[in-house]
C-alpha cells in the first residue's frame, strides 16, 4: 500500500524539519506543496530550505518555476500527480508538505476541471487589475457570479483581497461566459495512495513569536535586497505576498523601513490564522504538537 505522508500546519511552526526527518526515517523523497516556494526568484521571502536542508532529502517542486511564468493549481496537480506516481514506484511513502491549503486538497481531493481560457482574456484581466486594484475584480465576481461572491463574502472573505484568486475567478467567468460556481464540485478522481495527514499545531503565542523570529532571520539575510530586485516586476501574482507587498509599499514612500517589518509580522501571523482554519476543517488530520517527539509521530504513520 503506497502512503502520502502528508504535513500541513501554520507558517514557522516547523514542518521542514519534521518532513527531512519522516524523509530519512522512511527513506523517501518530499515534494513541495508551497505555492510560492515555485519561484527561482523569490528565496528569503519564501523560506525556501536551504542548502543544507535540500541535501539531507531529496525535495521536488522547489524553485523549478519563474514568476513570469503562468502557474496555476491545476498545472501542479497534474505535474506533482505524475511525480507522486514515479516516486511510488520505488518507495511506498512519499512526503507532501506545504501551508498552501488550496495546493494540498489538490493533490489529495482533486481539482475541479476547468475549460482552457484564452490568454487575451488573462491579459486583459489583469491589464484591468493593474489599472483598476482589487476593486475591479471583487466587481467583476459579483456582477458574473453574484452566488460565489456570496459563498467567498459568507465563507472565507480574505479571498476577496488575493488578487491571484480574483482574477481566475474573472478570467473563467469572461473567458467561458458561465459562473466560475458553475465548474465547482464536480465528481473528484480517485487516488492511487492513502494519505496520512499530520498536522503540527502551537500556541498562539509561540506560533507569533516563532513568526516574528523568521521575519527578522528574514530582513538580516538579505529580504530587503531581494525584495527591491523584484519591485520593477511587483503587478505579477507572484509577488502578491505577505513579505513584499509590504517592502514594496516602503520604496513607494508609503511606509517607514520599521514600520513595513512590523506590518510583514502582522500579516504573516494573519496568514497563519487562516491557514489553521483551513486545514482544521479536515476532519482525518491527527494534530501534534510542533514539540512533539519525532518517534510518536513516526509510530503514529506506522500504524497504518
Amino acid at each position: 500500500m503506497k502512503h502520502l505522508i502528508t504535513i500541513v500546519g501554520p507558517t514557522a511552526i516547523g514542518k521542514t524539519a519534521l518532513s527531512i526527518a519522516l524523509a530519512q526515517h522512511f527513506k523517501c523523497e518530499i515534494i513541495s506543496c508551497d505555492s510560492r516556494q515555485f519561484f527561482k526568484e523569490m528565496t528569503i521571502g519564501t523560506a525556501v530550505p536551504n542548502q543544507e536542508e535540500l541535501q539531507a532529502a531529496k525535495h521536488h517542486f522547489i524553485q523549478n518555476k519563474s514568476i513570469f511564468e503562468n502557474y496555476t493549481v491545476g498545472d501542479y496537480e497534474k505535474e506533482a500527480l505524475k511525480k507522486i506516481d514515479e516516486l511510488f514506484e520505488t518507495s511506498d511513502y512519499v512526503i507532501l508538505i506545504g501551508g498552501s491549503g488550496l495546493y494540498v486538497d489538490a493533490i489529495l481531493k482533486g481539482f475541479d476541471e476547468f475549460p482552457e481560457i484564452n490568454p487575451e482574456v488573462r491579459v486583459e484581466v489583469n491589464s484591468n487589475y493593474e489599472k483598476l486594484g482589487i476593486n475591479y475584480l471583487q466587481e467583476q465576481l459579483l456582477n458574473l457570479d453574484p452566488d460565489y461572491y456570496q459563498k467567498i463574502t459568507a465563507e472565507n472573505p480574505q479571498t476577496l483581497q488575493n488578487p491571484q484568486r480574483m482574477m481566475r475567478f474573472v478570467e473563467v467567468c469572461i473567458g467561458t461566459q458561465k459562473p466560475y460556481s458553475s465548474f465547482l464540485n464536480q465528481k473528484k478522481n480517485n487516488r492511487d495512495f492513502t494519505p496520512i495527514l499530520i498536522g503540527l499545531d502551537a500556541n498562539r503565542p509561540i506560533i507569533y513569536n516563532r513568526i516574528n523570529q523568521r521575519v527578522d532571520i528574514m530582513m538580516n539575510e538579505g529580504l530587503l535586497e531581494e525584495a527591491k530586485a523584484l519591485y520593477p516586476n511587483k503587478a505579477l501574482n507572484a509577488l502578491q505576498t505577505v513579505g513584499y507587498r509590504e517592502l514594496f509599499s516602503y520604496f513607494e514612500g508609503d511606509f517607514t523601513l520599521p514600520f513595513a517589518i512590523e506590518e510583514i509580522k502582522k500579516n504573516t501571523r494573519r496568514f497563519s490564522k487562516r491557514q489553521l482554519t483551513w486545514f482544521k476543517r479536515n476532519e482525518n488530520t491527527k494534530w501534534f504538537d510542533y514539540a512533539t517527539d519525532r518517534k510518536e509521530i513516526i509510530d503514529y504513520i506506522e500504524i497504518y
